[in-house]
């Protein structure tokens, strides 16, 4: 078959492997370039055709996303750390904005997770999902009892995608002059907040 052939010679055992394969080079090669990659690029890198790569992932957007995923577990294990111990749903998402703001200018894969395309011709990008489960994963690392503060799986999912799309527009711009971390998180924390703690009045 198509998928395998190629591969440096050696092809996937099946389609999970040939998965992790594909987003492996793609994480390798963002790494290494710090940009968006395309199928083509992916493809030539393993040695296969692009339309192998597309059997598996629909189009460079979802590639992306998936390589951005794969590739954060550090940055979640650090994001752990910084929130630990803050019980409060909106200081703990304030800091989880915050320091995921920093982060990005030294991880280029959530850097282009939230970046992406979806500003431009694909606006669903922001709430694929992809997106939702790193987010989800995000604040689930919060030392936070969400049900205690009125929050069930529906309303963390809405929260998720607030977080997204309000991190996703500092990092496309960021101000000018660009507000420093703490005046960010001032800023945050009054309008966010609010947003945030209002879920208990629900």
């Amino acid at each position: 078959m198509a998928r395998r052939r190629g591969w440096g010679g050696s092809p996937p055992e099946n389609d999970d492997e040939a998965s992790r394969r594909i987003v492996a080079a793609a994480v390798e090669l963002i790494g290494r370039t710090g940009a968006e990659i395309s199928i083509a690029d992916v493809a030539e890198s393993l040695g296969v055709i692009r339309q192998t790569v597309y059997r598996y992932f629909p189009s460079a957007d979802a590639l992306m996303q998936a390589s951005a995923i794969a590739s954060v577990d550090g940055f979640l294990d650090r994001l752990t750390a910084q929130v630990r111990g803050i019980e409060d749903p909106a200081e703990a998402m304030t800091e989880a904005i915050v320091f995921t703001l920093a982060e990005v200018r030294r991880t280029p894969h959530l850097g282009i997770m939230l970046s992406a395309t979806s500003v431009n011709a694909h606006p669903e990008g922001m709430t694929s999902e992809a997106a939702q489960q790193f987010g989800m994963e995000m604040i689930g690392r919060f030392d936070v009892d969400w049900e205690h503060f009125g929050y069930d799986e529906s309303s963390l999912n809405g929260l998720v995608e607030y977080a997204l799309r309000t991190m996703q527009s500092f990092f496309i711009s960021p101000g000018n002059p660009p507000r420093t971390e703490d005046e960010l998180r001032v800023y945050l924390r009054r309008w966010m907040g609010t947003a945030i703690m209002a879920q208990l009045s629900v």
